[in-house]
């Protein structure tokens, strides 16, 4: 597993009222969050980037009220099209 370091000022735990290690998990799953509703990962690929497994993935996702299901209109309109 590759390692990636951030410095970051001390303030921002302090705002966000978690120690170190709560704020990179939290930091995990907002980015699979956001890469997720992107379309730009899966929701396996987004589960592994949170370090959490697909269903307490799905949780994170009820929880932050993210809609679990990412649709493309335009490909959904050309499978609707095709029959």
């Amino acid at each position: 597993m590759t390692t990636v370091t951030l410095d970051l000022p001390e303030e921002v735990f302090s705002a966000r009222r978690l120690p170190p290690d709560d704020f990179v998990r939290d930091m995990r799953l907002a980015a699979a969050i956001y890469w997720y509703q992107k379309g730009e990962i899966s929701q396996e690929k987004a589960a592994f980037v949170a370090g959490l497994n697909r269903k307490d993935f799905l949780s994170a996702l009820a929880r932050e009220q993210v809609d679990v299901f990412v649709v493309d209109f335009d490909d959904l309109q050309r499978e609707l099209e095709r029959g």
